[in-house]
């Protein structure tokens, strides 16, 4: 039975973007989780790019072209969404929203519009998927063979049909933002985190009590065929650091015994790309991690043209910088079948449960279809390279001397 989307609350009713989530989302977090969520790398700079990348790029709009009528719908994986954004997988989203990864994945469903389920979840995948059936699951790969066969086994129990491995992993990033503000993992209790918990207590006792009070200590759900470790754990650390030895004998293993659609999420070379397909990718996502793991990393809307040509015919998403309907319809103008959004959804589920990712949602696609209308548009087969251009060209200012016969 459908969950039905709550009035939106008070305190989002002057939310009229997605960035505006983010300053909300800052009084509502103590500073730790808000800094988990909102920084990226080092010194930022993977995060600054992805935002450039997008302001590189000015849109060439048609008019008079009859644009009363439009239409955001799209196919993927034999299955027909409503728009063409969807969800990125937010780890430990639980202890920023109540139930948050079931909040995002219900608001997604509900919207008819993709979403990712983190492997970094706090949530049991089996209670999410009986929540919002339709969700995708992202692994992080452990890392034996066999302890990837078991998680696979419970993946496809739990009636996942779309699988996405995340590959930019290997070692833990230099996340030196979470240090500063008092973030770990795992969790370590001390007076400064006991304050920041009693100075927000709306998060308190609306998220971090509750949780303790309804489902316990919560635990990494789903790293394993089996329970992970508490977030107060030590050997957290040991569960996400066994990725360097991976290669791309583990993506063929698992697609020859996944049955469904998978996705590989984090590429940046065509080179990969065109690997990936040989191994079997069903899609790909394009992603730098949104800046969270190599700092200068190239913005994936920079190299998307190059590795949508790599693959012809195959699904090439992305992910990355998106806070705007322009964004995504650069995005798509340059050959992705759809994008994904994470922090500000994130954001909307902290400050205002799944009233609010609706919100956030329903923003992004009014701006989508906005944004098509003023570019003469009706519907995203439309979306093509001539609807942009970059913003800076010489040939605009000196352009070439005409040549007569």
């Amino acid at each position: 039975m459908p969950v039905p989307t709550p009035a939106l609350p008070r305190a989002c009713r002057h939310v009229l973007s997605l960035d505006d989530f983010e300053p909300l989302a800052r009084r509502h977090l103590p500073r730790p989780i808000h800094a988990y969520i909102s920084g990226a790398v080092e010194d930022n700079r993977a995060l600054a790019e992805n935002r450039q990348a997008f302001a590189d790029l000015a849109f060439r709009p048609r008019v008079l072209a009859g644009v009363a009528q439009r239409d955001l719908g799209f196919e993927l994986f034999g299955r027909r969404y409503a728009a063409p954004v969807g969800l990125a997988p937010m780890g430990i989203s639980a202890l920023s929203a109540y139930r948050g990864d079931i909040v995002l994945a219900q608001a997604a469903q509900q919207a008819n519009v993709p979403a990712i389920m983190s492997g970094s979840s706090l949530i049991r995948l089996e209670e999410v998927m009986a929540a919002a059936p339709q969700t995708w699951f992202q692994a992080y790969l452990p890392g034996e063979m066999a302890q990837i066969d078991g998680l696979l086994d419970r993946v496809q129990a739990a009636g996942v049909q779309t699988l996405v491995i995340t590959v930019d992993t290997p070692v833990a990033a230099n996340r030196e933002n979470n240090v500063r503000a008092g973030f770990s993992t795992p969790l370590k209790p001390s007076l400064s985190l006991a304050w920041q918990g009693i100075s927000h207590p709306r998060w308190l006792f609306s998220t971090f009590l509750k949780t303790l009070a309804r489902h316990g200590m919560p635990h990494f759900e789903n790293n394993y065929a089996t329970r992970g470790a508490p977030i107060l754990s030590p050997s957290v650390l040991r569960d996400f650091s066994d990725r360097a030895h991976l290669n791309w004998t583990h993506l063929a293993a698992i697609r020859q015994r996944w049955p469904g659609q998978l996705v590989v999420k984090g590429i940046l070379t065509p080179e990969d790309a065109a690997i990936a397909r040989e191994h079997g990718a069903d899609g790909l996502i394009v992603s730098n991690h949104g800046g969270r793991q190599l700092d200068g990393a190239v913005a994936p809307l920079r190299v998307l043209p190059a590795i949508v040509r790599a693959v012809p015919g195959l699904p090439v998403m992305l992910d990355s910088g998106v806070r705007r309907g322009t964004d995504a319809i650069k995005a798509l103008a340059l050959g992705a079948r759809c994008v994904f959004v994470g922090r500000p959804f994130n954001y909307a589920a902290s400050v205002a449960g799944l009233a609010g990712v609706a919100h956030a949602i329903g923003l992004l696609r009014e701006e989508i279809s906005r944004d098509m209308a003023m570019l003469g548009l009706t519907r995203l087969d439309q979306i093509t390279p001539a609807c942009i251009r970059p913003v800076a060209s010489a040939a605009d200012y000196f352009p070439p001397p005409e040549t007569h016969p």
